[in-house]
């Protein structure tokens, strides 16, 4: 391939390859130059034009396939375009000669398209350049068409459209005549041809002026001729010509209107026109009137059409013409469906409402922003009230001679459908944003609407039902007041039939629509519709002008309670289960003796009411399904197997009464059919034979005359096969028109009206409004699903009978009526094989086998294709359910036979089908052995040239196998690919089925090769080329579905060999695709783009951003459509969410912008903000749509004012006809997607860069890189959005908002403000934010926002912001609110929503309060810890400034409420801790419910205690514990201070102590239920609260004697706390808990001591002693053991943060200690802590249990963490560590006396353990131990354990060794330690423990100090060293007796004096030089007069020391004279740094 990649073809290398290859290389050739030509250097091209000329006009008479000559063609434009173009001329000539040759053959054919295509191409590109040439190449063209074959025609006409649209104006004098010669061909055989010419005519009337004028009509003619037949392509383009063309008539362009003088239409025209169409069809105008009176309805396909043309129509119009035009639209399109001609049948009049409400939901759907929506509602409630105001008038007309006003009723049903759907489809979509409507009482929206339930027809009554239930689920806070104006009116108006049907209709409708509102409605609503529903049934027999009706509407009702669920119906199952019981007879003999009574009146009754009960028990069944126990079960068995009985009864009764009861019978039946396939069959078994008689009387039709066939067949098929069955068309934007035209029954005609029981069910995912279908088919789809479910449980034999049945019935039937018998059958046997596969059940013996084979084999030869494809689907669920290797050989053998020798088309697409579903449903293994002949059959069918359909069937075939066989089909792939390119090259484009089986070949080959294709190998890189090659030629495809397949054909190249796909090409394609017309596409390029963003997110905008640079250029601007600005691919997408309704597409969208968010918005932060804003600040006050045509230049981002237009510049298109693509503002939907990418924004920088909320780092940083950019410099653009977000309409906005402040509280709550030191930056918002949360609290607000308002003001408050009093106010007082509302009690008398909306309300507030208590106390407690410094609050204010924050400020706020809020806190915990309960204790329930939840709603209510029990545990454990657990709350109560609310404090007569009890039991069992088992998904701020909570507990007093005193319920704490650890890691939780372990051990200590102290005073020291655990024996238990427990635990973080502590003693290399984090450290410091204070829990003996551990452990660490600091601090465990050993070491059990020897055994091997690894290291790398921690250890041990260590040489020596090591360090800091430690040491009491130390140390000693005098200090540190040494030597002085202090002295004074410096040198030595003179000059002043008589002595003996010592001082005196006289005395400073212990251990 790579030698085609040249500028001329490569000829000698196309000689050497093989005549298959040729055409693919020159193809690869042809996209070569095509890219190259473009970029190339013009001088080059026209070196070479000459050449080039030759070789590309060679290729024309090469006969090259479609794709081909379609490139060739360009390329050649092209380069005539940049090279020279003298040879234009004569290569046109050689290419209309061959266009002019006689020459008919085949053969031929491919050269003269090529030529053909060539013409097309030169004109478009050069256009006019061409000169005068054009007439004469356009008349040979037609002449060509009359002659030429369909694909010639195509071809021509397509050059045709080419030559037009490059010529423009200029071609004006052959308009006629293409017009003239082509229009016939509208109505052609060929369907492309009939495309091909649409597009012609639509490139024509651009500029030829007569086709929306003159010829106007006769276009629309032909228009709706050619819509006759046709398919939807050819709809798809004719209704856009027509539509154009009208919309042109109606407002031409200007250019063409000024050169001729034209009268332009007008509306009423134009739309008459159009209806001629939607009511006449194809026939004419001017037809006799005879015929018109037959009333020939009109092919569906026309009506389909011209609907699609209305769209056109309106949006060439564009958004605002819609809008001014709107009410004329809408009342044509409804007189369309009022027309009698639209609505002769019952189903024509559906499938005409379908269309009007589709061109209606389209138009005003797309089109309109929110505004011009609301404006359209209005008038449509007029249009509504208009209509219903004339049927009111037919229905109140006494005389009843108003014939005509009888028709006029049934006409406005259909208008009444239409308008209320649209209706309710429009408010649904504007949710909240709908408002407005509701509340304007000008419009009356809900009046006009419920006017409608009073309209005779069921039809509308239903529709207006279905528009309340919309009106609910948009504004949740109608719905319970519309359940009550129902409920009052169906009392009122009893009489009324349509009162009671339309009422009760609404009710259920309302009902339906709970669901759909997460607030509910209140549970008094469910009992009031029971009673109800039981009023009507039970005086329906009262009044028999109205049973019918009543009992309908009574059944009706209790089908919609069901749908409340389980926690409602519960309460009413014992009447309803009465209810179901009483409507069938209870024996066999009442059934007999029912027969012979009644009339058909009472009949019809009787059926209906048992009907509707049997529609209410299915709904029953489908929606409660927890509350179907088998009692229940049992009890419904007992009315459902009487109806089963009734249903053999029914016919007889017919047959007397009449055949009008067929519908009602019908209905029980589908009822029936319905509730038993959702119960297990096992449950009715016993009825098997005569349910199954039953179900396949029904679809084999039997007893009905009429075909009706099954609807469900497609649906069981395999979705793949759509491409076989053309049900892709579900995928289109028209699927809900589209439907009407398949072919099976009353297909797409659903209708509420066919059962009205659907609207309260769910409506089917993808559909607006539910449509269920005419009964007929409905009770047929229904046995059909039942008898999938019933048959894998019947006999064997029973099978063999139907089936053969079932061949019988095939037999018996003809004609049509054979068709319909077979497919229903068919579909009844794929449903049953369905469920046998889903059952894991066997088909059966060998003769089920035979005769279910026989049956589907019959069907592969069948002409209906539906009936092969479902036949091949059926042989394939056979062979997966019987799963025999020899049956499926011989299935597949039979195949094979049959394909060899059939000719005919349709036993070769059937089998070949078969052998594909054959491979589906065994796999790849079960059916290896038939591969090879498979793909060799499949192979060469599908090179039948002759059959499109045959290769369509053997492809899609292929696929199947490729895609089921895996890597076993590796082996194939070569072939197969070289045979899917020569098709693609060769089979022409209006073949479309053949190409999309191609792509799926390709698709699946590709996945078949997988990430082979990553490989560089020969063989893999041609695979590559090749499926490279393939996706080019299907991306330059015509048809969307074949560019659809190429896109997901690149996708999975992109997803196996990324650097393969070129995405500078793909993704500009992609670009253009999203604004295609066509669904599938669009979905394809955006499921495309959101696989590129996960990995290339920065590319694909680049990409983008220059095709849209490309478009600005204007180089080709008329190739595509787009609107890219200057907002990106993103803005596109954004623009894309408000347009798209289908909802795959958007969650895709959602996913690419979510891709590129995280990975392009940190870095690109300015562009997504202002995305966002841009979305956001496009509030509803905007106009609707807002043309793009005045765009304004953008003020500053930060202008205040109100950006009105800013937001649409986004979505406006480039350079186009601004007409055209009016944007529109964006909807709530999508704003609501920007506030959450806004929330994504924040969090996604808090994870990239500290400098975003850090407002100085941040402009250091953004003055450093001007590029850079940082959040907190946007925080204004942030809180605006918010504010907006906050305070919309939308209340899904308005949560979103609230979430996004809440975010920028707490991540910019601590961000100080530089220029203000002491303020935070969100100080300015305070305003802003009080703003955004006043109208959440407002009384009309639901209740989901205002308890998210409350978090926010608690994080608000919380987050010490604010620091004025009074600004604190505004915000606290929304809360103080709030708890008023919360104590008023549960009896709100106005309640909109359900009880647990109520207690999720109150529960945020209390959980709020909570919150700011919790801050409250935190900082006040702060305050108390650090009294001596100024006030100040969480931030430093400025000194001087009033408005301080005192720190008990908030508290002051928060004082006032606590009597009242603690005990309503405490009633929550109550609550919580019952409602936790498992399920076994339900019945300790309260039977009224808690404080704060009902019974009924206690599901849901679990869910919002679960999300605020934390916070109110924690306040409510700080308030106990600060009134020392509620005593002092009982005295508040004394003062009579007046509480409200629930009394919940316990009554005083109870001992304050089982109150405290009581209390601390609540509160502990809440604590451990939860710490036992958190789930994942809880949020760790719980954890933490529980933990301080736990914390804080412990801290008071009454708590601790009551944990300690239940020792089991502290050892439960502690294991509970253990697991805790294991499960979660954040460090913050791990440290809590230490705290919490070292509280519970503090606790059981002071009980231990308490204990203790009172025995001793009994006891007497010795028996005491045992007091502890371990006893006399030393044992601890494993769980009742405290120590036990606690060890445990602590072991575990211990080894967690140091493994070291656990390794085996064989590692004997010294491992260097470890720096640890900070956490680590705090962790491992906080539980060496812990575990020092162990021993002191247990007597002697159990010490001695624990204290080897535990010393071991502490030495460990000691051993780990002992690393020397750079500023040589202490790290916290090392000194923690030190702590412990002195704790352990000075503990009262040392002496004890049992325990002597064990003791001193344990403290001589711990300090042995301390000197092994404190050996210096040889290697020298010792300096990063901590030599100072170390000596420490070993002095402490020293001196606390003296006794034990005396007379131990090997201990002593080691200890020596230590210190001199550390006297001989070259670190002047260790030095100085040592001799610290020395000192401390030698002063020891105990003479015989430091007097070898003195003999040994102190001679090394005096040597050091001996050695300054030569070499002086030069730092503080090594001054101090001297310092310390001289301070020793000193205190040796002072320890030595009398008679050896000279001596002594001899040794200090002279080291002393030789300190001092002479006055000379004085001036010029160092500080620390001086320093030490100043301080040996001090010394000897200070020794002097302490020992006179020897210090006298001394200096006598050497009179050289008196000389010097006389000269300091008389310096000195000399130096501080002068000073005094200079300046007034000051203090000395000690020069010397005292360098201290942080901690001091002695």
């Amino acid at each position: 391939m790579e030698l085609a990649h040249s500028l001329l073809l490569n000829e000698e290398a196309l000689s050497h390859i093989t005549e298959a290859k040729r055409a693919v290389f020159i193809f690869e050739w042809l996209r070569f130059l095509d890219k190259v030509l473009i970029a190339a250097n013009k001088v080059d091209v026209k070196e070479k034009q000459k050449k080039l000329v030759e070789q590309l006009t060679g290729l024309i008479s090469s006969s090259p396939g479609p794709p081909t000559r379609k490139l060739l063609a360009k390329n050649l434009a092209v380069l005539y375009s940049i090279g020279d173009t003298f040879t234009v001329f004569q290569t046109l000539d050689k290419c209309n000669d061959i266009i002019k040759s006689k020459d008919d053959t085949p053969a031929y054919l491919p050269t003269k398209l090529a030529a053909v295509a060539c013409v097309g191409a030169f004109y478009e590109r050069m256009g006019r350049m061409l000169g005068s040439s054009f007439p004469e190449t356009i008349n040979n063209l037609l002449k060509a068409l009359k002659s030429a074959e369909s694909q010639g025609r195509g071809e021509i006409l397509l050059s045709l459209q080419k030559v037009l649209s490059g010529l423009g104006g200029a071609a004006a004098s052959c308009h006629r005549d293409i017009y003239k010669n082509a229009r016939s061909l509208l109505t052609d055989r060929s369907m492309a041809v009939r495309c091909a010419i649409a597009k012609c005519l639509l490139e024509l009337q651009n500029e030829a002026v007569f086709i929306w004028t003159t010829e106007l009509e006769n276009v629309a003619t032909l228009c709706f001729k050619a819509l006759e037949g046709s398919t939807y392509g050819v709809r798809v383009a004719v209704s856009t010509l027509l539509g154009t063309a009208m919309a042109t008539a109606l407002m031409p362009k200007q250019a063409t209107v000024m050169r001729q003088n034209v009268k332009r239409a007008t509306l009423e025209e134009v739309l008459e026109l159009m209806a001629t169409g939607f009511l006449r069809g194809g026939s004419g105008f001017l037809k006799s009137g005879g015929e018109m009176l037959k009333g020939v309805s009109v092919s569906r396909e026309v009506r389909v059409g011209v609907t699609q043309a209305y769209v056109v129509f309106v949006t060439t119009l564009g958004g605002q013409w819609l809008e001014r035009n709107f009410a004329v639209f809408l009342s044509h399109l409804l007189e369309l469906v009022a027309h009698p001609r639209a609505t002769q049948t019952h189903v024509e009049a559906v499938y005409s409402r379908r269309c009007v409400s589709f061109a209606l939901r389209a138009t005003l759907g797309g089109l309109l922003g929110e505004k011009a929506q609301i404006a359209a509602a209005k008038e449509i409630c007029l249009a509504i009230s208009k209509q219903m105001r004339a049927v009111e008038a037919v229905v109140n007309d006494p005389s009843g001679e108003n014939r005509t006003g009888a028709a006029d009723v049934s006409a406005s049903q259909h208008v009444m459908v239409c308008a209320l759907k649209e209706l309710g489809s429009l408010v649904q979509s504007l949710s909240a944003t709908a408002s407005p409507l509701i509340q304007e009482a000008s419009i009356g929206l809900l009046e006009t609407v419920t006017s409608v339930l009073l309209h005779p027809s069921m039809a509308a009554r239903l529709a207006a039902a279905w528009c309340l239930r919309s009106v609910a689920v948009a504004l949740p806070y109608q719905l319970t007041p519309l359940l009550e104006r129902c409920t009052e009116c169906i009392n009122n108006l009893k009489n009324s039939p349509e009162a009671v049907s339309g009422y009760s209709f609404a009710m259920a409708a309302l009902l339906g629509g709970v669901h759909q509102c997460p607030l509910g409605i209140p549970h008094s609503k469910g009992k009031m519709v029971v009673s109800i529903a039981e009023d009507l049934l039970r005086s329906a027999a009262q009044n028999s002008r109205l049973s019918l009706q009543r009992t309908q509407a009574g059944w009706l009702l209790l089908g919609a309670l069901m749908t409340l669920g389980p926690s409602l119906v519960r309460y009413h199952l014992p009447k309803m289960l009465l209810l179901w019981r009483n409507v069938f007879p209870r024996s066999q003999k009442e059934l007999e003796a029912e027969k012979a009574r009644g009339d058909s009146f009472s009949w019809q009754v009787m059926l209906e009411g048992r009907a509707g009960a049997l529609c209410a028990m299915r709904s029953f069944v489908a929606h409660c399904p927890e509350l179907l126990t088998e009692d229940v079960i049992r009890r419904l068995m007992t009315p459902i197997e009487c109806a089963m009985t009734m249903m053999s009864h029914v016919p007889a009764v017919i047959k007397v009464h009449g055949a009008h009861l067929k519908a009602s019978a019908a209905m029980v039946r589908l009822r029936l059919y319905d509730i038993l396939a959702l119960l297990p069959p096992k449950t009715y078994e016993g009825s098997f034979n005569a349910l199954l008689r039953e179900l396949v009387a029904e679809f084999t039709l039997t007893d009905n005359s009429a075909n009706t066939t099954t609807s469900l067949l497609r649906s069981l098929c395999h979705y793949d096969d759509s491409v076989l069955m053309g049900s892709w068309l579900q995928e289109t934007d028209h699927k809900s028109i589209e439907d009407q035209l398949q072919p099976n029954s009353a297909s797409g005609s659903g209708a509420l009206e066919h059962d009205p029981s659907s609207i309260y069910l769910r409506v089917p995912v993808g559909e607006a409004v539910p449509g269920p279908l005419p009964l007929g088919v409905s009770v047929i789809d229904a046995s059909v699903a039942l008898f999938g479910v019933v048959f894998p449980h019947v006999s064997f034999k029973h099978r063999l009978q139907m089936l053969d049945h079932f061949a019988e019935c095939i037999k018996q039937a003809k004609g049509v009526r054979q068709q319909a018998v077979q497919l229903n059958i068919f579909t009844a046997v794929l449903s049953a094989l369905k469920g046998l596969a889903e059952n894991k059940s066997s088909l059966g013996p060998e003769e089920v086998r035979k005769s279910a084979l026989a049956l589907v084999m019959g069907a592969l030869d069948n002409p209906n294709p539906i009936l092969r494809c479902a036949a091949g689907e059926a042989l394939g669920r056979m062979a997966q359910v019987v799963g025999e290797a020899s049956f499926i050989a011989r299935m597949a053998q039979h195949s094979f036979d049959k394909l060899k020798s059939a000719r005919d088309v349709v036993s070769r697409t059937g089998h070949s089908l078969a052998l594909g579903c054959l491979h589906r449903y065994v796999g790849g293994i079960g059916s290896g052995q038939h591969l090879k002949t498979s793909v060799s059959i499949l192979l060469a069918l599908a090179q039948d040239g002759t059959c499109h359909e045959v290769q369509t069937w053997a492809l899609h075939s292929l696929a199947l196998i490729v895609d089921s066989s895996g890597p076993m089909y590796r082996g194939y792939v070569e072939p197969t690919l070289s045979l899917v390119l020569t098709l693609l090259l060769t089979v022409p484009p209006s073949h479309t089925e053949v190409h999309q089986c191609l792509g799926r070949c390709l698709g699946a080959l590709i996945t078949t090769v997988g990430p082979e294709l990553q490989g560089n190998s020969g063989s893999i890189s041609t695979i590559r080329s090749s499926c490279l090659v393939g996706c080019a030629i299907m991306q330059d495809h015509s048809d969307s579905l074949v560019q659809a397949a190429a896109i997901s054909c690149l996708q999975q190249l992109h997803m196996f060999a990324p650097r393969h796909v070129n995405l500078s090409s793909l993704v500009p394609s992609l670009c253009v695709h999203l604004c295609s017309s066509h669904l599938l596409l669009r979905r394809a390029a955006v499921a495309c783009l959101r696989q590129l963003a996960q990995r290339e997110a920065a590319e694909v905008c680049e990409y983008a951003m220059s095709l849209a640079r490309r478009a600005g250029d204007g180089k080709d601007n008329n190739t595509f459509n787009l609107n890219i600005t200057e907002t990106g691919l993103e803005g596109v997408l954004f623009g894309m969410l408000d347009r798209e309704t289908d909802r795959k597409l958007c969650s895709d969208i959602h996913d690419t912008l979510g891709h590129m968010l995280s990975s392009l918005a940190v870095g690109k932060l300015p562009h997504w903000l202002k995305l966002c804003k841009d979305v956001l600040a496009a509030t509803t006050e905007v106009g609707g749509t807002v043309a793009s045509g005045g765009r304004r230049k953008e003020e500053d981002e930060d202008s205040e004012k109100k950006d009105e237009m800013d937001d649409d510049i986004m979505f406006t298109s480039l350079g186009q006809d601004d007409k055209s693509k009016p944007s529109v503002a964006p909807r709530w939907v999508t704003r609501v997607f920007a506030a959450d990418c806004l929330c994504r924004i924040i969090h996604l920088c808090e994870n990239a860069d500290k400098a975003h909320f850090d407002l100085a780092a941040a402009r250091v940083a953004k003055a450093k890189n001007p590029e850079g950019d940082f959040l907190v410099l946007h925080l204004c653009d942030l809180i605006r959005m918010a504010f907006m977000a906050a305070t919309d309409h939308s209340n899904q906005l308005r949560m979103v908002g609230l979430q996004a402040l809440e975010d920028i509280i707490k991540k910019f709550a601590t961000v100080p403000e530089p220029e203000f030191p002491g303020h935070v930056i969100l100080e300015q918002y305070q305003a802003n934010v009080g703003a955004a949360l006043r109208p959440a609290f407002s009384p009309d607000t639901p209740s989901d926002i205002t308890a998210k308002a409350c978090q926010v003001c608690s994080a608000w408050i919380g987050s010490g912001v604010v620091s004025d009093l009074n600004d604190l106010r505004r915000v606290h007082n929304l809360l103080v609110s709030s708890l008023d509302k919360v104590q008023a009690g549960k009896s709100s008398s106005s309640q909109l929503y359900s009880e647990s909306a109520t207690t999720m309300e109150k529960l945020a507030v209390l959980k709020a309060w909570a919150e700011v208590f919790v801050v409250a106390m935190k900082i006040k407690k702060e305050s108390q810890s650090r009294p001596a410094r100024p006030v100040q609050c969480e931030h430093e204010e400025v000194r001087d400034e009033v408005d301080v924050l005192p720190p008990d400020s908030l508290m002051t706020l928060v004082q006032p409420e606590l009597p009242s809020l603690s005990r309503l806190w405490l009633a929550v915990l109550r609550d919580y801790a019952l409602l936790t309960l498992p399920a076994e204790f339900s019945s300790q329930l309260p039977p009224e419910g808690g404080a704060f939840y009902t019974p009924e709603t206690i599901d849901t209510a679990r869910l919002h205690y679960r999300n605020s029990w934390a916070s109110i545990l924690h306040a409510e454990v700080l308030w106990l514990s600060s009134t020392g657990f509620g005593t002092a709350e009982d005295s508040v109560e004394g003062k009579g201070a007046p509480i409200k609310g629930p009394a919940l404090a316990p009554t005083p007569s109870k001992i304050p102590d089982d109150v405290v009890k009581d209390r601390l039991h609540l509160l502990l069992g809440i604590s451990i239920e939860f710490l036992c088992f958190p789930r994942a998904e809880e949020p760790i701020e719980d954890v933490m609260s529980c933990l301080h909570a736990l914390c804080t507990l412990l801290d008071s007093p009454s708590a601790r004697t009551h944990i300690a005193e239940d020792q089991l319920l502290a050892v439960e704490l502690l294991n509970v706390l253990h697991r805790l650890l294991l499960t979660r890691d954040p460090p913050s939780v791990q440290l809590q808990v230490t705290t919490v372990v070292q509280k519970t051990i503090r606790a059981a200590q002071e009980h231990l001591d308490h204990i203790r102290s009172s025995k001793t005073e009994e006891d007497g020291e010795d028996e005491v002693s045992v007091f502890g655990e371990g006893g006399d024996t030393g044992e601890l238990l494993p769980g009742k053991s405290l120590v036990f427990a606690a060890m445990e635990l602590l072991v575990f973080i211990l080894v967690r943060h140091l493994p070291q502590l656990n390794a085996k003693d064989t590692d004997t290399i010294r491992r260097k200690p470890q720096q640890l984090t900070d956490d680590s450290n705090r962790m491992v410091a906080a539980t060496v802590t812990v575990l020092s204070e162990l021993h002191s829990l247990c007597s002697p003996a159990g010490g001695m249990t624990i204290l080897p551990t535990v010393l071991f452990l502490i030495t460990g660490v000691l051993r780990e963490t002992a690393v020397k600091m750079s500023d040589s601090s202490v790290p916290p465990p090392v000194s923690a560590a030190l702590q412990g050993i002195k704790a352990i070491l000075s503990s009262p059990l040392a002496r004890a006396r049992k325990t002597e020897t064990q003791w001193s055994a344990l403290v001589r091997s711990s300090l042995a353990t301390v000197l092994e690894f404190s050996q210096p290291d040889v290697s020298g790398s010792e300096c990063s131990v901590d030599e100072v921690s170390l000596l420490t250890a070993v002095t402490l041990f020293l001196l606390s354990a003296s006794s034990e260590l005396i007379g131990v040489p090997v201990l002593q020596s080691g200890c020596i060794e230590r210190f001199r090591h550390g006297l001989n360090s070259a670190d002047p800091w260790i030095q100085a330690r040592c001799y610290q430690l020395l000192l401390s040491v030698f002063q020891h009491s105990c003479r015989s423990l430091s007097t070898p130390y003195i003999h040994t140390l102190a001679p090394v000693l005096v040597e050091k100090l001996k050695n300054v005098e030569h070499s002086r200090p030069n730092t503080p540190a090594e001054l101090q060293a001297v310092q310390e040494g001289v301070k020793v030597l000193e205190s040796l002085v002072a320890m030595g007796e009398e008679h050896t202090r000279v001596q002594l002295l001899a040794l200090l004074v002279p080291t002393l004096i030789s300190y001092l410096l002479d006055e000379p040198v004085m001036s010029s030595a160092s500080t620390s030089s001086k320093g030490l003179h100043e301080f040996a000059l001090q010394n000897l002043m200070h020794i002097g007069p302490l020992y006179p008589v020897a210090f006298k002595t001394v200096i006598g003996a050497a009179p050289e020391l008196k000389t010097r010592l006389e000269a300091a001082i008389r310096s000195s005196q000399a130096h501080s004279k002068a000073k005094t006289t200079a300046r007034p005395p000051q203090q000395t400073v000690q020069a010397s740094p005292t360098i201290k212990l942080k901690t001091s251990f002695f």
